[in-house]
């Protein structure tokens, strides 16, 4: 049985969509905008041999908060 998780979530700041395959094997495919959080988020992936995607749309122009957040 795969372990795989996936949720949509959508608030008046983001619009984010996130996938976990427990069983993969390190990919990740992170879009959030904000540089350094897609480059930790990709490094956990990758050392913790999960594949992850992330697809984050945030209101960046006020700062990147709600995007950690959500």
């Amino acid at each position: 049985m795969p372990r795989i998780g996936e949720i949509r979530r959508t608030t008046k700041e983001t619009d984010l969509f996130v996938r976990v395959d427990l069983d993969g094997r390190g990919e990740a495919v992170v879009k959030t905008g904000i540089g350094f959080f897609d480059h930790m988020l990709e490094a956990l992936a990758r050392h913790g041999l999960f594949d992850l995607t992330v697809e984050a749309n945030g209101d960046l122009h006020v700062d990147g908060h709600h995007t950690v957040e959500d």
